[in-house]
């Protein structure tokens, strides 16, 4: 069965950009694509890179998952959730400025602004503008940041710790 992610936010660019940034991401989502693969599967034939591969997928959504009996213990299968995407989105010149220089930013630098936004989100969350505000960051950049962190989401109006 065909599935179409639809990509209508603007944000929603990071994530799919940071998807296929390197070899082993792509790789690792082709195999998905091909069939479903636990995850000592997939670290068994890309090691830990795979392993953080498939920890974005599932955050992003990009794959589904399921139960499945694996030498008499039952363990977590993935599979790809889609096999193309639909973009169809508008942004200023500004933000998509913005959202591109998130995706490709450096992951140490990127590192070091989410570790110091998730130290000042509590665990009720906080208020994506006071963030931007305190940061002073455009609220686009905010997003953007969210989209790309495994640590951190943005939920409503707030910005949110993962559980």
């Amino acid at each position: 069965m065909r599935r179409i992610k639809v990509v209508s936010e603007s944000t929603d660019l990071v994530p799919i950009l940071r998807a296929f940034d390197s070899d082993v991401k792509r790789d690792v989502f082709q195999r998905l694509i091909d069939g479903w693969l636990t995850a000592a599967a997939i670290e068994k034939e890309f090691g830990k890179p795979g392993l953080e591969a498939l920890a974005l997928f599932e955050k992003t959504k990009l794959v589904e998952t399921r139960w499945e009996a694996v030498d008499g213990k039952t363990e977590k299968a993935y599979h790809s959730y889609y096999t193309a995407f639909h973009i169809n989105t508008s942004a200023s010149v500004q933000e998509i400025a913005e959202i591109l220089s998130v995706a490709a930013m450096a992951e140490e630098k990127f590192d070091g602004i989410d570790g110091e936004l998730a130290n000042m989100v509590p665990p009720e969350g906080f208020s994506a503008r006071a963030i931007a505000e305190k940061f002073n960051m455009p609220l686009i950049r905010l997003k953007s940041l969210l989209k790309r962190s495994s640590r951190l989401e943005f939920k409503g109006h707030l910005v949110k710790k993962l559980e």
